[in-house]
């Protein structure tokens, strides 16, 4: 068993005091966390330097005692210092090139604020926060663990008006039962993912599907007056619309995840550069719909959760291209080309299922290199085609090993 940090999301139903109270909440935490940006921004562009999360928090002990921003003081100060330090922890994501820079909160956009113990008490599935008198009205869709004790809360409100609670826990996670089966996966737009051993899974296409409505409900929405409540009543059917295709699409995803973790021992992927793929002048739209991002980024939490594996293949790898049989590798292959046989050994290939194939032959190949590398303790380069094929060492120097003899077969994965 396995200790991780789990997340349960439940939705709630606030009295209207308990809207209030949320909703300057809300306001409270974008405000500081627009200001302590800002500010950031101002002392980096004078001196060259940043700020770090206990200068942010002294400025924002002086910012409280200003009268312009007094009505920091009517709302609990553990979300403001979370803001803060969501702040901080998006600039270290900046930095390390994994986010873009931090962007200014909205008043229309999804809002949050985090409690950390001190701010809300938990008992007998009642949940207080801070500043309120009265437990939330909670949906228990499902059962916490027995005995957990959440570390801390974040309550959310959607561009919709639907209003969520997420408890984070630690519990033990059960392994699932060891499997002998490990697949291929090779990702696309016709259809959404093929395996290599023979399943295909559809693209469902959610934002397709509802496209003509969306753009009827984004015209009416052009079409009123800046400020007035028909506006508001307007953008609240067309964040609806995309929420409805946000919804039925992580479900999906989560259906599929689930299933594959659950049936499969080891999983191989390609490393798909999506925000690069997003530039494409015609495929962009059809590539943040079928939503790859999420679906590995799940992939990734329930293979660690569950005790299986994931093997990630570079991005450049010819999946398409190289013949699963042999090893061949076509100069081009056009994307309307569905299927094509093999120049090299005749075999007749299905695109998609030759991919997926070909992932996982080099996805256990390259795990295969990793542990001998890490039983032998030195840099090991291997040129494989197929079944035939060679190790030869990076170099000669000490400590280099060179690997003679047939290479491993890749129809069996090192678990």
């Amino acid at each position: 068993m396995s200790t991780a940090k789990r997340a349960y999301v439940y939705r709630f139903y606030p009295t209207d005091e308990q809207k209030q109270i949320l909703a300057r909440t809300f306001g409270c935490v974008r405000y500081t966390y627009n200001w302590a940006l800002r500010l950031s921004i101002d002392i980096y562009q004078q001196t060259g330097q940043g700020l770090s999360y206990e200068q942010m928090s002294a400025q924002l002990t002086t910012l409280k005692h200003q009268a312009q921003a007094a009505f920091l003081n009517e709302v609990s100060c553990v979300p403001l210092q979370q803001g803060l330090r969501h702040l901080k922890r998006a600039y270290v994501n900046f930095f390390e090139g994994r986010a873009n820079f931090p962007q200014f909160k909205k008043r229309h956009d999804a809002q949050s604020a985090e409690y950390t113990r001190s701010a809300f008490r938990f008992c007998d599935r009642q949940l207080t926060l801070a500043k309120m008198d009265a437990p939330l009205d909670i949906r228990w869709s499902r059962p916490l663990p027995e005995g957990a004790t959440p570390s801390t809360v974040t309550v959310s409100r959607d561009q919709i008006g639907r209003y969520f609670v997420s408890i984070l826990v630690e519990e033990q996670i059960t392994p699932l039962p060891r499997k002998d089966s490990q697949i291929g996966i090779d990702l696309g737009l016709k259809t959404m993912m093929a395996t290599s051993d023979g399943q295909t899974f559809e693209n469902p296409k959610y934002a397709a599907r509802d496209a003509k409505k969306l753009a009827r409900a984004q015209r009416r929405l052009a079409r009123k007056r800046q400020g007035s409540k028909n506006r508001e009543k307007q953008r609240r059917c067309v964040a609806k619309i995309h929420a409805r295709i946000a919804d039925r699409r992580r479900h999906y995803q989560h259906q599929l995840s689930t299933k594959l973790i659950r049936e499969n021992q080891t999983i191989v992927v390609e490393s798909l550069a999506v925000q690069n793929m997003m530039q494409h002048p015609t495929l962009s739209k059809a590539i943040a719909d079928v939503g790859w991002g999420e679906l590995v980024r799940q992939l990734e939490y329930k293979a660690e959760w569950y005790g299986r594996r994931l093997l990630k293949i570079d991005r450049f790898y010819p999946s398409s291209k190289t013949c699963s049989a042999c090893g061949h590798v076509l100069d081009s292959l056009d994307l309307d080309v569905r299927e094509w046989e093999c120049p090299s050994c005749g075999t007749h290939h299905d695109r998609d299922l030759n991919a997926a194939k070909s992932v996982l032959a080099e996805g256990l190949r390259r795990s295969t290199e990793e542990h001998a590398v890490a039983a032998w303790g030195g840099p090991v380069r291997a040129n494989l085609h197929g079944n035939q094929g060679s190790h030869e060492p990076v170099n000669q120097e000490p400590g280099s090993v060179t690997v003679l003899g047939n290479p491993p077969d890749l129809s069996v994965g090192i678990c």
